[in-house]
């Protein structure tokens, strides 16, 4: 795995990180947002993208409870090819990076939307994901809520507790976000010095408001993203370009070299 595989950005974008790297070494609260930008940097397709269509379905037609409820077995195969896509595939140099700088800042907290599990698989524990886990199911009948790995997952599975239907433990179209979840983004978001937002399409709600509410509190907001979305006019500075390599450069200046070797990302996490 490569810590970074394009060219060097140019002196506008570096003298941008350079800023940012200079506020990061003596901030005390940094918060992190992180979208699917992020993940397809590990090649995993997002939801807005072409490649996100599986069987000429677009997502909200398969993610939903109404879907669920009409169709579960056609959910749970497309939930079983996503497991199967993202199990093929892994963290990247952003995903490692902030799992550094989660161990310098004293207060840090990284919010995801993504429901991969790279964050948590690259080291990442300060975190919320707050549109849940594909690797995580929910028993419709008791409630209860477990991991699982296993693929494929039985078209139907049953809680091992009370027989009930499972359910991936998503956050689905029309459903709101786990309080719990929420109560900790807010609380991060309004108490940070410095807010992160990494790969997101700034359209989504409630996260589409979390630069604005991060900012209305004294926060520098940074947008880092492969393109200019609604929220790079409104946030202090945004960066173009892919995860994977701006985020590294966070922490450190690139080397000379644009190419950095699997044996930088030890060193980098010591």
């Amino acid at each position: 795995m490569a810590f970074g595989d394009s060219s060097l950005p140019g002196s506008e974008a570096r003298a941008k990180l350079k800023e940012v790297r200079n506020r990061l070494t003596s901030a005390q609260a940094v918060t992190v947002l992180t979208g699917a930008g992020i993940s397809a940097d590990s090649g995993i397709p997002t939801f807005r993208g072409a490649d996100g269509l599986w069987k000429n379905y677009r997502p909200e037609e398969l993610a939903s409870p109404e879907a669920f409820s009409r169709n579960p077995s056609l959910v749970w195969e497309w939930y079983n090819w996503r497991r199967e896509l993202i199990a093929a595939k892994r963290p990247n140099a952003a995903h490692y990076a902030l799992v550094e700088l989660e161990r310098r800042i004293d207060r840090f907290w990284l919010i995801t939307q993504n429901v991969d599990g790279f964050h948590r698989d690259a080291g990442s524990r300060k975190l919320s994901e707050i549109h849940g886990n594909i690797w995580m199911v929910r028993c419709t009948t008791c409630g209860g809520v477990r991991e699982n790995r296993q693929i494929p997952i039985p078209i139907l599975p049953t809680c091992p507790d009370c027989q009930g239907l499972l359910r991936p433990h998503i956050v689905w179209f029309g459903e709101s976000l786990h309080p719990l979840d929420l109560d900790h983004s807010l609380a991060a978001l309004r108490a940070c010095e410095i807010l992160l937002i990494i790969g997101t399409s700034g359209v989504v709600y409630p996260a589409a408001s979390f630069g604005p509410i991060a900012k209305e509190h004294g926060a520098f907001v940074v947008e880092l993203n492969l393109d200019p979305t609604p929220q790079s006019a409104l946030v202090d500075l945004a960066i173009q370009g892919h995860a994977k390599d701006l985020v590294p450069q966070l922490l450190s200046p690139p080397p000379l070299s644009s190419h950095f070797l699997d044996s930088d990302r030890d060193s980098l996490l010591g």
